[in-house]
Parts: structure tokens; C-alpha cells; sequence
């Protein structure tokens, strides 16, 4: 139904509207008596199967929404209902702030992709903490936190601490995102000693608590074999919980989108399709590299229960979708679900 209706008319509209219809779509239909659990008849799966227990967290299914989807956490009661494991919200910055100028988001349909530039749009930790209170017992939600466009590098830990200090109470894990290709000189912070002196000044803050909260890295998909063998030591040495592979990538290799187009386009981090193997190659690396010493979540190009079973199989614990859930509608999530248990009765 989604992909006859909803998506054909959702693409006539610019890619940041759609968001935003959809966002008021979903919310307006939950106010209708009885569509809560009639989504979550269709869409959810349940079967003890497809369970999974990290870093002490049980997760009902391993398919999640990765982050940017419900950047300022808004959605994320309903979304549940479309069959969602879990739920990861951001990414939050300390302060409220615009992101880019518009237009800043692009699709690809050629490529079944996207293009964003959206640079950390979002109302601030405090107003998304606010409605995280909110949240409907049973549901999983990660945070993922970043800084301020306009807080130096060097300053940067500053704002982490900031948004785990304000998310501590209503979130169940955290997610440093120092990958994303939209903020001036994020990408920076990727380097070994940068982000060992980050993730440990977070880990310190997190033994303050009585009880700690599970910290996950998000990591580029452009990552060489050698900045790769860094992760794994600094994940290893800092003893974060594990790593989100991967985000968006700024190579433009092997679409089929024409190049003048691609040039108009400009800037941007790439998800969907073009991903996907760039994504498991990362996840393979990292999992034969650690030995797999830690969990890792696998996101970029799931775009079927095929992509998702070869993300798990090369050493993905859990799997994440965003662009694929654009694409495809939340039919995909009870796909990969289905698909799961079968393989689980096979093996």
C-alpha cells in the first residue's frame, strides 16, 4: 500500500516536506481510537527468536530506526507501533539550532538514495528531553548526541557531556556521532586522540552514575583499514559499549545519478543503496579485526531482509534503517523480522 499511494505522492513533494507531511500524517492517524494497535498488529513481529541482549539491554527485535529519522524526538511512541526494536533519536546538540540552509535534502531515485546536508537541525537536548519523558513503557530509545556548529573543536567534549548530562534519565544508550559530514570539521574529532580523550571524558562522567549507560561511537563508512585498527584499539582501551557502522559517506562513486545532476546537488552525506557494501565492509573489518570483542550495529543500505541478514552475517549484532524505511515503508521491518525468524528455524 505504501509503495503504490503513499510514496508516489510523498516524492512529488521536496524531500524535507515529505518529512514533514509524514511526520503530521503519522501523528494525526494516531489520534484515530484503536490505530495504535491495529499498526501494531500488522507491522510488529514478535517471536522470542528474533530477541536480542546487549550490553544489558534486551531488545524485543534487532531491526532499529537509525538516527536523523526523528532527529528532535517527536515520533517515537508511534513509530514504535511500525515494528521498530528500537529507537534512536538525534542527532541533539546542546543548544537549538537551524542546520544548514535549505534545500539540504536530495533524493536519488535512481540510486534509491539520499543526499543530506542538514548539519544537526534540531530544538536542543533540553525540549527533546522534555518529551522523552513521555515515553511509553517497553520502548527502546537511543540517544545520539553531537555538538554545536559553533563550538570549537577543542571545546567540543564540552557539549557532549552537556547533552548525556540532559538525556542521562531518558534515554537507554548514547551514540557520539563525530561521523556526520555536515558539521565544519566534525569529522576530526574521528582522529585517534581527539576522540580517546572524548569518549573518556564520557566514560568518566558515566561512572558518576549509580548506574552506567551503554556508550556506542558512530563511525564514517570512509574510514581506511588503518583509521579502522584505531577504532578498535580506542573502543577497546576507552571501553565503550560498541560501535554504529556506519553513517553517510561523501563519495559519489558508481551511481547511476548523472554526474550534472549530482553537481547541482552539491554537498552532503550519501545513505541508502550506494552504502551498503562500503557499510559491510566496515562491519566485517571491524568484527575479524576485534575478534568481536564488542557489539556492533550495522546501518547503510538496508533496503531488504537480504541486506539485513548480510550485515548480521559479516558481524552486525543489530541492524538499523532509515532511507531503506523511506524507500520501501515499514512493510521492510516486518520483512527483516519474518525473514529472521525463518533463518533462526533453518539454522
Amino acid at each position: 500500500m505504501y509503495k503504490l499511494f503513499l510514496q508516489p505522492l510523498l516524492f512529488l513533494l521536496d524531500a524535507e516536506k515529505a518529512h514533514h507531511v509524514t511526520f503530521s500524517l503519522v501523528k494525526f492517524i494516531h489520534f484515530l481510537p484503536g490505530v495504535g494497535g491495529l499498526l501494531r498488529a500488522v507491522y510488529r513481529v514478535e517471536d522470542k527468536s528474533l530477541e536480542r541482549e546487549l550490553f544489558g539491554i534486551k531488545f524485543p527485535n534487532p531491526v532499529g530506526l537509525a538516527a536523523g529519522f526523528d532527529k528532535d524526538a517527536r515520533l517515537f511512541n508511534e513509530l514504535y507501533n511500525f515494528g521498530f526494536g528500537f529507537i534512536e533519536i538525534g542527532t541533539l546538540t546542546p543548544r537549538p539550532q537551524g542546520g544548514n540552509p535549505k534545500k539540504r535534502l536530495f533524493r536519488l531515485k535512481k540510486d534509491q538514495a539520499l543526499v543530506n546536508r542538514m548539519g544537526f537541525n534540531n530544538g536542543g537536548v533540553q525540549a527533546a528531553a522534555k518529551r522523552l519523558k513521555r515515553k511509553n513503557a517497553g520502548i527502546i530509545v537511543g540517544g545520539n548526541i553531537g555538538k554545536n556548529k559553533d563550538t570549537p573543536n577543542e571545546e567540543a567534549a564540552n557539549d557532549y557531556l552537556a547533552c548525556f548530562k540532559t538525556l542521562y534519565d531518558v534515554v537507554d544508550y548514547f551514540v557520539v556521532n563525530v561521523s556526520s559530514p555536515n558539521t565544519p570539521n566534525l569529522r576530526e574529532l574521528q582522529e585517534k586522540e581527539p576522540l580517546k580523550k572524548l569518549l573518556s571524558r564520557l566514560m568518566e562522567l558515566n561512572a558518576e552514575y549509580l548506574v552506567s549507560k551503554p556508550i556506542l561511537l558512530k563511525i564514517a563508512p570512509d574510514l581506511n583499514f588503518d583509521q579502522l585498527d584505531d577504532i578498535v584499539e580506542i573502543v577497546t582501551e576507552t571501553k565503550i559499549a560498541g560501535v554504529i557502522a556506519t553513517n553517510t559517506t561523501i563519495s559519489r562513486e558508481g551511481l547511476q545519478t548523472s554526474g550534472s545532476e549530482l553537481e547541482a546537488i552539491g554537498a552532503g552525506g550519501l545513505s541508502g543503496k550506494p552504502v551498503r557494501e562500503s557499510s559491510t565492509r566496515v562491519i566485517k573489518y571491524l568484527a575479524e579485526k576485534s575478534g568481536k570483542s564488542f557489539p556492533i550495529i550495522g546501518v547503510g543500505g538496508v533496503h531488504s531482509a537480504a541486506d539485513a541478514i548480510e550485515k548480521l552475517e559479516a558481524g552486525a549484532d543489530l541492524v538499523q534503517v532509515y532511507t531503506g524505511f523511506i524507500y520501501e515503508g515499514p512493510a521492510l521491518l516486518r520483512q527483516i523480522n519474518k525473514a529472521l525468524i525463518q533463518r533462526n528455524r533453518v539454522n
